[in-house]
C-alpha cells in the first residue's frame, strides 16, 4: 500500500513536471532517488535481510515436522516357511493315523467310549486342519502395501553457540543492507548534483557564447562601415570575421554539450531523455555562492560515513562466523518427541490397521576426531576477520585523507572564485576602454579582439569557479557523510 501511494505521488509529480518542466535541485534529487533501480534493489535487499533475521530467530523454537510414506512390494513378508504353512494347513490330515491309533487304544481300555471315539476320529482331523489354517492366516503379514506416518518435534538445547551466532549475523546483515542503501543513496545524490550543475554551467556558458557572438557581429557590422569609409583595412575585417566563425563554432559545441547534459540529467531522474527539462538556476544571471570556511572534522566523518559503518558490521559478521565455525566441532544436544503410526501394525499382533505409539528422547552428538579440521577452519575464519579489521583501519585512514583534501579543495575553489571575480572586473573595464577607443578610431581592431577574448575567458573562468565552489562543497559533504 505504501509503495502504491508513492507511485501515485510520483505520477502526479511527473504530470505537473510535464506541464511546467522546471526543476530545482531538490526536485531532481527526489526524482533520482524515487526512480533509481539500484536504490530499489537496495530496498529489496533490506527486506530480504529483515526476513532472514526473523527466520534465524525461529531456530530457538521447537520445530514440528511430519513425514509420510507408502511402499508397494511384490511379495508379503512371511513369518512361516512354505513347509510350515503346508504342515499347519494339514495339521489334522497329517495326524489322522495317529489319532485313529489313539482312539483304538482308548476304546480297548474303555469300550464304553467307542461311540465318542468314533465321532472324534471323523471330526478331529478336520478341526485340526481348520486350526492350522487359522494360524497360517493369523501369521500372514499383508505387507505388500505399507503405510507409514510420523510427526516429530525437535527442540535444540545446545548447538555450540551456532544459533546465537546466526541470529547476530542476520541482525548485522540487515543493518549492513541499510548502510549500503545509504551509501548508494549518497552516490545517487552526488551524481544528480554533478549533472544538475553541469547543465547550469553549460546554460550560462551558452548565454555567454551568445552574448560574445552578438558583440562580434556588432563589431563586424561596424567594421564593414569603417572599411567603407576607408578608416579600417580589409585585413581588419577578415580578422573579425574569423573571430565570428570561431564564436559560432564555440556556440555550436556548447549547445551540443548542453543537449547531452540535459539528457544525462533526465536519465538520472528517470525521465524520458527528450523531456524539455529546465532548471531553476538557469534563469539566474549570477550564481549565488556563499563564502564558507571549510572545516575538516574527521571525527564527524568517522561518525557519519556509512562506508565505515558497513565495514564495522562486516567485521562483526566475520567474528560471528568464527563462532559458527567453532560450533561445528562442539557437542550438540537436542530434545526429540515423535508419534509413529503404521499400517499394517504390529502393536496388537499383525493387523492391517493404522496403529501408532509416541516416543521421547535426547540426542547428543560429540565430535571425537577430525584430524585438526576444526582448528584449521577456525584459524581460517579468524584470518578473514582480521582482513575485515585491516580494511576498516585502511578505510579510516583514506577517509581522513579524503576529508582533508576536500576541505582544501573548498578553500582553493573559494580563492579561485575571488580571483575570477577580480579578473572579471578588469576584463569588463578593459573591454569598455577598448570598445570606446575603437569607436573613436584610436585603438586598432586587433586590440579590441584581444579585449573580447580576455573578457570571454574571464567570464568562462568565473562560471567555472562558481560551479567548482558548488561541487567542492558537495564533495566535502560527501566526505563528511552529511550529503543529504
Amino acid at each position: 500500500m505504501k509503495r502504491l501511494f508513492t507511485l501515485i505521488l510520483l505520477s502526479l509529480f511527473l504530470s505537473s513536471l510535464a506541464a511546467q518542466a522546471i526543476l530545482t535541485l531538490d526536485s531532481c534529487r527526489a526524482l533520482a532517488i524515487s526512480t533509481n533501480k539500484d536504490l530499489m534493489i537496495g530496498t529489496e535487499k533490506i527486506q530480504a535481510a529483515h526476513y532472514q533475521r526473523k527466520a534465524a530467530f525461529t531456530n530457538y523454537l521447537p520445530h514440528l515436522s511430519g513425514t509420510g510414506a507408502y511402499l508397494h512390494s511384490g511379495k508379503d513378508i512371511s513369518l512361516l516357511s512354505d513347509q510350515q504353512k503346508e504342515a499347519l494347513n494339514g495339521l489334522g490330515t497329517h495326524r489322522q493315523g495317529s489319532i485313529q491309533d489313539f482312539a483304538q487304544s482308548v476304546v480297548a481300555q474303555y469300550p464304553d467310549l467307542a461311540p465318542l471315539m468314533s465321532s472324534l476320529g471323523g471330526t478331529l482331523p478336520a478341526a485340526l486342519d481348520g486350526i492350522g489354517s487359522s494360524l497360517v492366516d493369523a501369521l500372514t503379514t499383508h505387507t505388500r502395501n505399507i503405510y507409514v506416518g510420523a510427526i516429530t518435534l525437535t527442540q535444540p538445547i545446545y548447538m555450540g553457540g551456532k544459533i546465537r551466532a546466526y541470529n547476530k549475523i542476520s541482525r548485522y546483515t540487515e543493518e549492513l543492507a541499510r548502510e549500503q542503501h545509504e551509501t548508494e543513496m549518497q552516490e545517487v545524490i552526488l551524481s544528480t548534483d554533478q549533472a544538475y550543475w553541469q547543465v547550469v554551467s553549460l546554460v550560462h556558458k551558452k548565454k555567454l557564447a551568445e552574448g560574445y557572438l552578438a558583440l562580434l557581429n556588432k563589431m563586424d557590422s561596424d567594421m564593414e562601415k569603417l572599411i567603407g569609409e576607408g578608416v579600417a583595412t580589409r585585413a581588419d575585417g577578415l580578422s573579425v570575421k574569423v573571430k565570428v566563425n570561431e564564436a559560432e563554432m564555440t556556440l555550436t559545441k556548447v549547445d551540443n554539450g548542453l543537449t547531452l547534459a540535459r539528457m544525462l540529467l533526465c536519465q538520472i531522474c528517470g525521465l524520458d531523455l527528450h523531456t524539455p527539462l529546465y532548471l531553476a538556476d538557469e534563469a539566474m544571471d549570477n550564481l549565488p555562492v556563499l563564502p564558507r570556511t571549510a572545516n575538516a572534522d574527521v571525527e564527524t566523518a568517522f561518525a557519519n560515513r556509512s562506508e565505515l559503518r558497513s565495514l564495522e558490521l562486516a567485521g562483526n559478521i566475520y567474528r560471528q562466523k568464527v563462532n559458527v565455525t567453532r560450533s561445528e566441532h562442539l557437542p550438540t544436544v537436542a530434545l526429540t518427541g515423535s508419534y509413529l503410526t503404521t499400517s499394517p501394525s504390529a502393536f496388537n499382533g499383525l493387523e492391517n490397521k493404522f496403529r501408532g505409539t509416541w516416543g521421547a528422547g535426547v540426542m547428543v552428538q560429540i565430535p571425537i576426531w577430525n584430524w585438526g579440521e576444526g582448528t584449521y577452519k577456525v584459524r581460517a575464519a579468524r584470518a578473514e576477520a582480521n582482513i575485515a579489521r585491516y580494511q576498516l583501519e585502511d578505510a579510516r585512514e583514506k577517509i581522513e585523507l579524503q576529508v582533508s583534501q576536500s576541505a582544501h579543495q573548498v578553500q582553493e575553489a573559494t580563492q579561485k572564485l575571488i580571483m575570477a571575480e577580480k579578473n572579471m572586473e578588469k576584463a569588463n573595464e578593459n573591454l569598455r576602454y577598448a570598445t570606446l577607443g575603437f569607436e573613436e578610431g584610436v585603438i586598432p581592431a586587433s586590440n579590441v579582439l584581444e579585449a573580447h577574448t580576455a573578457w570571454l575567458s574571464a567570464q568562462s573562468e568565473k562560471i567555472d569557479a562558481q560551479i567548482d565552489v558548488k561541487l567542492t562543497e558537495i564533495y566535502l559533504n560527501k566526505a563528511m557523510g552529511t550529503l543529504r
